[in-house]
């Protein structure tokens, strides 16, 4: 909080350096413009001419009226890069799971090619197979992210993130069991998804600032899919009439189960110790939080580097390599899973474990949503492919619990294990049944009300 003798320091500096004032300002309109413009294209609808969705919704319609016939030969090269990437720059040799996704990565250019130039077996040709996978995930997707990032980095560099964590700072403990840095990793997750979050909890794990169990609570509790895939999601399901009360129902239900499951076995029994004994002092959190929360955001906001540069970068390192790596993975793990879906009971066996609660919860095709709600482990994106010709409310419920599950084996789960984080892939499991079937229960009861 401000004093009398801190305000006079200011203007006393204002006066002397006038520069200082004038980066202060630079600040105060960077975090407030750049973080409510960001805000506003990732959430708010804007209808033009007929269509009423969020701005980069119309952006993805233009860019598809515009170069419709080239786009799917634009997704096959991001993924062919995805799998020829780890190999140029050597990442494959690093560890057995980074040789293992280079593999997948490779199989996966392999399968754009035969979904672009229709060659191939007849069973992987099939419209509900490669054809299907391809037009409506990969090619979404490519085009998502680069348009997306534009308000990622709005959101992420100028200062709307330090602001939250701060004023989030009291909840946290309280309902959560975590530090306030946590807000920062949630925020992380919801706006540049669940590979970030994690690093940056593992990072803050051997630090000392997190200890296990608050590791573990957070890596698999607020690590979910970014915002870039709820759209996807969304958009598949055609639920993007609906995006607000979908997003925030997703955002909603993630972080209640989390409190949730952050109190009951496994998470419950995993020691609350430091990695390495190391243990850093948290944050003072004493005097008015908006007040600190605010001049965070500004200062974050001054320290940033030009909006021109920024997203320059962005574009440089994430953009391109986020929709390489994504949609090469995505086309081999997805094709396996809906192989593995149509021709194998193992997702029908899992699906008996989700069945009683699906029937319970009155669920207009109880057994459709319990198996989609099986097959989430496997790929998050299955789920939705296999609603999508379903009820409002089942597409609604599986939407959201496909997200609110957070672990599967595509990605989360790989990249979760190859932490310092301790946790067992046993108990990774035990995690994802109580958060699909808690996901379950609480998605039902917003679907009901708001349908």
């Amino acid at each position: 909080m401000k004093t009398e003798s801190s305000d006079l320091d200011m203007d006393i500096e204002a006066e002397v350096h006038p520069e200082v004032y004038a980066d202060r300002k630079t600040g105060i309109f960077r975090f407030i413009f750049f973080s409510l413009l960001g805000l506003f294209i990732m959430f708010v609808d804007v209808k033009i001419g007929d269509t009423s969705t969020i701005i980069i919704q119309h952006i993805i319609n233009l860019i598809k009226a515009t170069f419709g016939p080239v786009i799917p030969y634009y997704a096959l090269v991001m993924v062919l890069m995805g799998g020829i990437i780890p190999l140029v720059t050597g990442v494959w040799k690093k560890s057995k799971f980074d040789f293992g996704f280079t593999v997948i990565k490779v199989i996966g250019g392999v399968i754009g090619i035969m979904a672009v130039f229709e060659v191939g077996p007849a069973v992987l040709l099939d419209p509900n197979m490669i054809p299907f996978l391809y037009n409506l995930i990969v090619i979404p997707i490519a085009l998502m992210i680069p348009v997306t990032l534009i308000s990622l980095v709005l959101i992420l560099n100028y200062g709307v993130l330090e602001f939250l964590s701060i004023f989030l700072q009291p909840v946290m403990r309280k309902i959560w069991k975590t530090p306030g840095e946590s807000a920062l990793d949630a925020m992380i997750s919801f706006t540049g998804g669940y590979a970030i979050a994690v690093l940056v909890t593992n990072n803050l794990y051997k630090k000392g600032v997190y200890t296990a169990k608050e590791s573990v609570i957070i890596a698999t509790g607020f690590s979910t899919v970014s915002v870039t895939f709820l759209v996807v999601i969304a958009n598949t399901l055609n639920l993007m009439e609906y995006w607000t009360a979908y997003f925030f129902s997703c955002f909603a239900i993630t972080f209640l189960v989390t409190a949730i499951t952050a109190r009951i076995y496994p998470i419950s029994k995993v020691p609350n110790d430091y990695y390495e004994n190391k243990h850093v002092e948290h944050i003072d959190f004493s005097g008015n939080i908006f007040t600190r929360a605010f001049n965070a955001g500004v200062e974050a906001a001054r320290k940033s580097k030009s909006l021109g540069k920024n997203i320059i970068d962005y574009y440089k390192g994430d953009a391109i390599k986020m929709s390489a790596a994504v949609t090469a993975s995505i086309l081999t793990i997805g094709l396996a899973g809906l192989l593995l879906s149509e021709y194998t009971p193992i997702f029908d066996m899992v699906a008996y474990i989700f069945y009683p609660f699906t029937y319970l919860l009155k669920m207009p095709e109880p057994m459709l949503a319990a198996k989609a709600a099986g097959v989430e482990i496997a790929e998050m994106f299955i789920p939705a492919l296999l609603v999508v010709k379903s009820d409002i409310i089942t597409k609604f419920v599986t939407g959201v619990v496909s997200v609110s599950a957070i672990l599967f084996f595509s990605a989360s789960i790989p990249c979760l294990l190859s932490t310092d984080i301790p946790v067992k892939l046993k108990d990774i499991i035990i995690i994802w049944i109580e958060r699909t079937i808690l996901s379950l229960v609480f998605a039902v009861i917003v679907a009901n009300i708001l349908f």
